[in-house]
């Protein structure tokens, strides 16, 4: 990816607590975008608009680390059980897979602020949260179309509460911003995809 940076931008309600962004609302998905700035750009900083309260600067650090694909995902579950069918009831999980389940889930424990890599969901793989808000959505849960369109999503970044930020999403929530490869590839970030999940 060519140097710059990315600017994630949320209507996050302070002025209007009665609007708010939903993934399955194509109307207010112009309240939450993502610019990429290119290197060299020239910039200038601007004032938060006095009707809005800033939120605290926190200057942030990045480590590598791993991450997995949430194991609802047809990907995961064709890797693991040989198909895309709905992932058993914990009961019926073949033994063979059930020690490796175990460790699975200690490894997925934190959520955090990531970019790019796997999400790591409160409530369910966030891919299925575009992907049925996707043009001609409201699909029904197997549906192998939901499947293939929750495949195309990828995660660009998730942002956590924060209390050094005094940021909360939702109930103490996460926001997670996907994209789908090709358009990341070519810049398009407007085509970014937000879900809130708290």
């Amino acid at each position: 990816m060519q140097e710059g940076t990315l600017l994630f931008f949320l209507f996050d309600g302070q002025a209007d607590e009665d609007v708010f962004v939903s993934a399955d609302d194509p109307e207010t998905w112009a309240g939450a975008r993502v610019l990429y700035v290119p290197e060299n750009t020239p910039v200038l900083p601007r004032d938060t608009p006095p009707e809005l309260a800033a939120f605290p600067r926190v200057e942030l650090t990045a480590d590598t680390e791993q991450s997995a694909p949430e194991l609802g995902l047809p990907q995961a579950r064709q890797a693991l059980l040989g198909d895309t069918r709905p992932w058993p009831h914990p009961r019926q999980t073949p033994a063979e897979l059930k020690s490796f389940l175990r460790a699975f889930a200690r490894l997925r424990t934190r959520i955090g602020h990531q970019v790019g890599g796997h999400a790591v969901p409160v409530q369910g793989p966030v891919e299925y949260d575009i992907a049925n808000a996707a043009p001609g959505g409201t699909h029904t849960w197997g549906d192998r179309t939901l499947d293939q369109e929750a495949e195309r999503w990828v995660l660009l970044a998730q942002f956590d509460s924060d209390g050094d930020a005094k940021t909360a999403w939702g109930d103490e929530g996460t926001l997670y911003w996907l994209i789908r490869p090709e358009d990341l590839a070519a810049l398009r970030f407007d085509q970014a995809r937000l879900t809130v999940q708290g």
